[in-house]
């Protein structure tokens, strides 16, 4: 069964303007399916999973491509790095021909790939320029439920009017709200119902087995699967490098290389502090968050949706579930989250778990697992020393609807954010 994914409109408008679409993301999220339905009926698709394929792509590239033409979707491209340049090369002498002769330019290449760090830096290499590049997360709970294609999350109050009315939400319990933390976005598992422990595990292996021991040292990998378990537990938190090197065992350069690995691969996002004046009372280590909170659940090892529910992880389980939700409607968007949010602490230990900055000013967010759960004196005016217009702000809990906490701040259901 497909479930149709936001990115959809993004992907047939780079094809519309593009020679070549990347489409890259970690694995088990769907980057092939979500080709295929778009593209497979007029290409035909290539996977460099296939040793022979590989081989022949490895062996004279410039071949390869000219025997399988194009239109052509070539699948786990990072496998085959010896393309690219040859791909630079085909998409060049078909701009000249297609400029010469005033045609405009078509779709020539679509490329995915799973294995990030590879396929970042021959991009970089080779297509910078000449390939759109767009980012494919686990499912969003707005694609789960099947909502036609949103918007990004915009957190003006007007928006959220007008969104709450068109589509007339359904009450989410806070029970139904952590089975779906509990359970997370990978299609796979959620469409096929997978068997839970034997889908993470493989997963993990996979992950480990194929993207990372090309990068860390063979006799590393049992300490990186310890540092992703010990990560696991840190999701919500901010980063203390230090504190992680002595608790796993490994110095600070390696935790801080192993966090990067994380993020490029699409495991976690690192959320950076709001810092757009140079006030020194900003802490400046980022925040940390998941992207699937199923893998992130499995991983510490909570056994039910229940006992997580209940346990001392749950508020930040809570919290990463909403930040990742609305940075997969950026992702959905064509959108960069990182150049619109941010979080906010100072040395007073005041602190906004969310900030959305945005030409009007910024949006600051709490996020609380609770029932309209603050008092009506609710306020962000120690913000105001940041120099920028603070808009109306936003509780995003388990309320039943949009309501005004007072005049600066509005309570808004969890149900809303990936819309």
């Amino acid at each position: 069964m497909y479930l149709n994914r936001h990115i959809e409109k993004q992907l047939l408008k780079a094809a519309s303007e593009y020679a070549c679409i990347t489409i890259y993301g970690p694995r088990q999220v769907g980057k092939s399916t979500v080709v295929e339905y778009l593209f497979g009926a007029s290409m035909p698709k290539y996977s460099m999973d296939d040793i022979i394929l590989r081989s022949s792509a490895k062996t004279n590239p410039r071949l390869f491509l000219e025997n399988i033409g194009w239109p052509v979707i070539i699948d786990e491209v990072q496998k085959t790095p010896e393309l690219f340049e040859q791909i630079k090369i085909n998409i060049d002498k078909e701009k000249s021909r297609r400029l010469k002769n005033n045609e405009n330019i078509e779709l020539m290449y679509v490329l995915t790939g799973s294995n990030q760090f590879e396929l970042k830096n021959k991009i970089s290499e080779s297509l910078a320029g000449r390939t759109a590049v767009l980012p494919l997360s686990t499912l969003s709970n707005a694609e789960l439920l099947k909502y036609p294609t949103t918007s990004f999350f915009n957190p003006n109050i007007d928006i959220l009017k007008q969104k709450q009315q068109n589509y007339k939400l359904p009450y989410r319990t806070r029970k139904r709200i952590f089975e779906d933390i509990f359970r997370g976005g990978m299609p796979e598992y959620v469409v096929y119902d997978r068997a839970r422990e034997l889908f993470f595990d493989s997963y993990i292996f996979t992950y480990i087995e194929r993207d990372v021991r090309a990068i860390i040292r063979g006799d590393k990998e049992a300490i990186f699967l310890k540092f992703l378990e010990y990560i696991a537990l840190r999701t919500g938190s901010q980063i203390d490098y230090s504190e992680i090197s002595r608790s796993v065992g490994i110095d600070v350069r390696t935790v801080k290389n192993w966090l990067s690995i994380l993020e490029t691969s699409g495991i976690i996002v690192l959320l950076e502090p709001f810092m757009k004046n140079s006030s020194k009372r900003i802490i400046k280590s980022p925040k940390l968050y998941f992207m699937d909170t199923g893998l992130c659940a499995y991983l510490c090892k909570w056994p039910t949706a229940e006992m997580l529910e209940r346990g001392i992880m749950s508020g930040a389980f809570y919290e990463t579930y909403v930040v990742s939700e609305i940075i997969k409607s950026y992702y959905n968007n064509g959108l960069n989250p990182k150049r619109y949010l941010y979080y906010y602490r100072d040395k007073y230990q005041k602190e906004v778990d969310l900030i959305i900055d945005s030409a009007t000013g910024i949006y600051p967010i709490e996020i609380k697992k609770g029932i309209n759960p603050v008092s009506s004196n609710k306020n962000f005016d120690f913000l105001n020393h940041l120099g920028k217009n603070i808009n109306i702000g936003l509780v995003i809990d388990s309320c039943e609807t949009l309501m005004p906490i007072n005049e600066k701040v509005y309570s808004c259901p969890i149900s809303l954010i990936g819309l």
